[in-house]
């Protein structure tokens, strides 16, 4: 538990240093999520936050909350505060609730099953959540931006749930999930490789870890990474593969981010 709020804190950091300085006018700049500025990117971090603190701490008022939120509304209300206040406050909210978020999440015992919008979570599976959350929606800031991030070993973290979310991103589509078992070998920003699966298998995801997490929250079509791929199960789930929950997500046109 440790480790990950250690993690999930240095991820908070790397997504503010992105956006340390910004003007109004730029918090309003489009990223690539459709319909989504830089300031909805992190107001919507900030709302989740929120309510997974209130998850660790209240479960009877979460469920309120979430039987609210799933009834639908015209507006997702993930973007609301942050559209209602200044850039800067709306850091400094979210800089309050993801501190007190950390500090409640390192008490937690690490068996705990956690209530969340779906089947309830380990407290470690919950928070690796909301890291792959802030590292994919960083993303989306860094992209509007035009700026390159430099991959860290907190990658880790995010390719082991979209290993993990293999199955999902099946049961999403209401499609079957194949028998094939799909061994993934990716190469960690620090040189060293990182697998899952059986490495006999015929089906094999191989590349870098950042293209792997790229792929697996839907911030770059695979056709615009240097994944190997190879085997028709490990084809056909890098199609669809999704690492986060909800409905499934509409991913990136192939070539619309390419290698400079």
């Amino acid at each position: 538990m440790r480790t990950i709020c250690d993690d999930l804190e240095a991820e908070h950091a790397a997504l503010d240093e992105l956006v340390d300085g910004l003007d109004e006018a730029t918090w309003d700049t489009p990223t690539p999520a459709p319909g989504w500025s830089i300031r909805d990117q992190v107001s919507h971090l900030w709302f989740f936050d929120q309510r997974a603190r209130m998850a660790l701490v209240d479960e009877e008022a979460f469920a309120a909350d979430a039987a609210v939120l799933l009834a639908g509304a015209a507006i997702d209300p993930s973007v609301v505060p942050g559209r209602s206040t200044s850039g800067a406050a709306m850091m400094a909210g979210w800089r309050a609730d993801r501190a007190e978020l950390i500090r409640i999440a390192r008490e937690v015992d690490p068996a705990r099953r956690v209530v969340w919008y779906g089947p309830a979570m380990g407290a470690r599976s919950f928070l690796t959540a909301r890291l792959m959350e802030t590292w994919s929606h960083g993303q989306d800031v860094a992209d509007a931006l035009g700026l390159e991030r430099v991959p860290t070993q907190r990658l880790r973290h995010v390719a082991h749930i979209g290993v993990r979310a293999r199955p999902y991103s099946y049961a999403v589509r209401s499609l079957p999930v194949p028998a094939a078992d799909v061994h993934v070998a990716l190469a960690a920003p620090d040189g060293e490789t990182w697998t899952w699966g059986d490495p006999s298998s015929g089906d094999v995801v191989r590349g870098p870890a950042l293209d792997f997490c790229l792929v697996v929250t839907q911030r770059r079509h695979l056709d615009d990474t240097a994944l190997d791929v190879r085997g028709p199960a490990a084809l056909e789930w890098m199609g669809i593969a999704q690492a986060f929950a909800g409905p499934p997500g509409a991913g990136r046109r192939s070539g619309e981010f390419t290698r400079g």
